[in-house]
């Protein structure tokens, strides 16, 4: 494999770099657990520190104040409804990319490289000047309630702005990510979060600002990350740099990426909208409690989200070994994925549980009642931590095999079938009260899994019997 990697790269006028040869050898060679763990790990680390970055976000806002919280907790959800297109390209393009490295074709990955910078840049400035004119029309279809809307109208606007930046560094990242570069991104990330924070931190709490100055730290850091994507992507020669020259619209080249970047990106748009439906619901219980779901989802981000660290990186190595024909390797992986995944939430979420009173207090803004809602909300949630493992283990064998369409039917029903009416059932039918909105994420998270695991099944058996395992 070795020998026809370099023979293809010296055919193609586009090649790989000693580093990228190096990793794709252990990709399709070395003990998958050992590739797992060294691609998988620096990326569950970044998503941690994102999950950090953002409870930390959620602490300083509730400095300012506790509607501020919600005001945060409820626009994020939207900001994320809008960051689905750029990062639902970003994954289903990158697929196809780590899919024509595995296959040695250099000059594909330049092209893919290249076109989806374009393309994303493009998608970005669109929905910037479409949105932007009309925000407060926007926010209101969204259905946000006219004390947020008064609180955050202008922090949405800075957020805006950061989306663009954001669908550019997602492009970088999944193109590090198909590189095996995992350390990078955790690195950077790091760089990220002190730029993040220590810019917060001295808006808030020195000059005393208001969430239009969290939005703009979230911009300033954004824009730090692309500096290096500019260096290492834009500036550097190589299969996995942007040229102008390679930007295409070849039927070859844009039309597998867009076909396994659509589902993606309408799951996780769909998947968003889904949530600021269930945040609208939630304020029949007052406006905070959309702030208490929201911290109760950033406690059990500490723990899906390094699950879906290891979930991007198997996703990745599974689309290479699949592109080399090394079949076997392909469940060897998803397998690997599985075990991590399921002891992190079961680990991560214990902890969390045991340390709850504490974790509650920092986000309550001396509110007692703030703080009951949290706990409230979060001792359900919890109990979905093992089950997202499973889902997040099925989703890297999907993504990496190309199935997008079944992880899209796969989240939307995680959302429109067992969150929204089950919600809807609990508020109207059962005298669960509060408690509700934590025992619809319960039941929401432990059903995904079922059918997630149902629909692995049902793949692993085909595919299996395609290749003749």
């Amino acid at each position: 494999m070795y020998l026809y990697v370099v023979m293809y790269s010296i055919v193609m006028k586009t090649v790989l770099s000693k580093r990228d040869e190096k990793y794709l050898q252990r990709s399709l060679n070395d003990t998958m657990w050992k590739v797992v763990l060294m691609i998988g790990t620096p990326l569950a680390l970044y998503q941690g520190l994102q999950q950090i970055f953002s409870i930390l976000d959620t602490m300083m806002a509730a400095h300012i104040s506790k509607e501020s919280v919600s005001a945060v907790a409820y626009l994020s959800q939207l900001n994320h409804l809008l960051s689905a297109v750029g990062g639902g390209l970003a994954v289903g393009a990158g697929i196809q990319i780590s899919r024509a490295f595995g296959e040695g074709n250099t000059d594909m990955v330049h092209k893919r490289v290249s076109s989806l910078y374009a393309l994303s840049f493009a998608v970005g400035m669109i929905m910037l000047m479409m949105i932007l004119p009309f925000t407060s029309q926007f926010l209101k279809l969204a259905g946000t309630p006219e004390t947020l809307i008064a609180v955050g109208s202008q922090y949405f606007v800075v957020q805006l702005f950061t989306m663009v930046i954001t669908f550019l560094n997602n492009v970088y990242i999944a193109v590090e990510r198909a590189r095996g570069n995992a350390a990078r991104i955790f690195r950077l990330n790091l760089g990220v979060i002190a730029v993040k924070l220590s810019l917060t931190a001295i808006f808030v709490y020195l000059l005393d600002g208001d969430l239009v100055m969290i939005g703009l730290a979230s911009l300033l850091s954004q824009v730090f990350l692309f500096a290096f994507a500019l260096k290492y992507s834009f500036l550097e020669e190589g299969a996995f740099s942007f040229s102008l020259r390679a930007v295409t619209a070849e039927r070859k080249v844009v039309s597998p990426m867009i076909e396994r970047s659509w589902p993606v990106i309408t799951e996780k748009a769909l998947f968003s909208f889904g949530k600021t439906i269930v945040n609208s619901m939630c304020t029949l219980y007052g406006d905070t409690m959309v702030g208490a779901m929201g911290v109760s989802n950033n406690l059990g981000g500490i723990t899906t989200n390094p699950q879906n660290g290891y979930q991007e990186g198997a996703a990745s190595i599974i689309s290479q070994n699949l592109g080399a024909g090394r079949y076997r390797r392909v469940l060897e992986a998803f397998r690997a994925v599985l075990i991590i995944d399921v002891i992190l939430g079961a680990v991560i979420s214990a902890l969390e549980l045991w340390q709850l009173d504490a974790l509650a207090g920092l986000f309550d803004s001396g509110s007692i009642e703030f703080h009951r809602m949290i706990m409230t909300v979060y001792r359900y949630e919890a109990l979905g931590a093992v089950p997202l493992g499973i889902n997040a283990a099925v989703m890297a064998l999907l993504y990496g095999l190309g199935k997008t369409k079944l992880t899209l039917i796969i989240n939307l029903a995680r959302v429109f079938i067992f969150r929204i009416p089950v919600f809807w059932f609990l508020q109207n039918c059962t005298n669960f009260g509060e408690a509700s909105v934590g025992i619809v994420m319960m039941v929401s998270n432990v059903s995904v899994a079922v059918l997630a695991s149902a629909v692995a099944w049902r793949v692993i058996r085909q595919y299996k019997k395609t290749y003749g395992l």
